[in-house]
């Protein structure tokens, strides 16, 4: 195999601008491994932090990017079930080469196929968020007629999780910027909450006629989700997305809250096999919702390939709920 791709490349701790384009020759398969020929490449917070932060197993020529969509053009000696030319989105191991590049070579047990009905824009917005939501998610069970909140549910990930409640019989309360109110309500969503306003815990209380939360979901970071506890009744889940609690935040022996912790870039790692093939299996029964039109995503900002290290700073700099989305042409 001699193929060379071009790949924004890392080199120091510092700004998306920063990146550098390189040619990078592909390295050999090893058996359980593919080459994607990228066609679209989804951009992600983690991908601006984790270049400003560095990462232990990053050097000099490193590839960023979690998230990619495209064809597989060839596959390691133990991956012949999978077709050359079917199309796939995949989230990388952050210890390797990632997406930011023509071709990223991925598991082959990590991947997920298409559906006709998808895009391939639509697929590179996909892995991160909507496997992040579909893991919170999957952390409390039998959500039907439960009350629950989603704290901070502008986002990519909060709104694919809202839904996901909803569609599951939730009766779901989410905090959310006022711009965001009227899209949640027509959604389906019980109370929508100005997280900026300062009495809205005691609203969104009153709102629960004397009750309190099955469970709560957390997109902002440990400190607030802890701050959240209050608002849970007896045995409810707490679920921190963007971080994690790392004491408990209440009293021992009283209201006996579950602490949970989403890490989805660890099933690389510390997944079995078995475990990495249903999230797999998951994620195309979610991506086929998607395309039956049961599920949605946030409204896409679509740039080329030449552009990438721009359209992340412009992410990162607004902030936004849109989904930023790199095409190669």
């Amino acid at each position: 195999m001699d193929i060379t791709a071009k790949s924004w490349c890392w080199q120091k701790k510092g700004e998306p601008t920063d990146l550098i384009l390189k040619e990078k020759r592909i390295r050999e398969l090893g058996e359980t491994e593919v080459l994607i020929q990228n066609t679209t490449i989804g951009l992600n917070p983690v991908d601006w932090k984790l270049i400003g932060w560095g990462h232990p197993e990053w050097s000099a020529d490193s590839v960023p990017g979690v998230d990619g969509a495209g064809i597989i053009i060839a596959v390691g000696r133990k991956m012949t079930h999978l077709r050359i030319g079917t199309r796939v989105c995949y989230h990388t191991d952050l210890s390797k080469d990632g997406s930011f590049a023509t071709h990223t070579i991925v598991s082959g047990y990590a991947l997920m196929s298409i559906p006709d009905k998808v895009s391939d824009l639509a697929a590179a917005a996909f892995p991160c968020p909507s496997l992040t939501a579909w893991q919170a998610f999957s952390k409390v069970p039998d959500m039907k007629g439960r009350n629950v909140l989603v704290s901070g549910a502008g986002g990519s990930v909060g709104y694919f999780l809202t839904q996901l409640l909803i569609n599951a019989g939730a009766y779901v309360s989410v905090t959310a910027a006022p711009k965001h109110h009227d899209t949640f309500l027509k959604m389906g969503t019980r109370n929508v909450i100005d997280y900026k306003t300062a009495d809205w815990k005691d609203k969104i209380k009153i709102s629960l006629n004397g009750n309190l939360f099955d469970a709560v979901f957390d997109t902002v970071n440990g400190e607030h989700a802890a701050s959240l506890a209050p608002l849970l009744g007896y045995y409810g889940h707490l679920v921190s997305i963007q971080d994690r609690v790392e004491k408990a935040p209440l009293s021992a022996f009283t209201t006996c809250i579950s602490l949970h912790e989403i890490a989805l870039g660890a099933f690389h790692k510390y997944g079995s096999h078995k475990q990495i093939a249903e999230l797999m299996q998951d994620g195309e029964m979610l991506l086929n919702k998607i395309g039956a039109g049961i599920l949605s995503q946030r409204q896409q900002s679509v740039d080329n390939f030449e552009n990438l290290p721009q359209h992340l700073a412009k992410m990162k700099e607004n902030n936004t709920e849109t989904k930023y989305i790199i095409q190669i042409r």
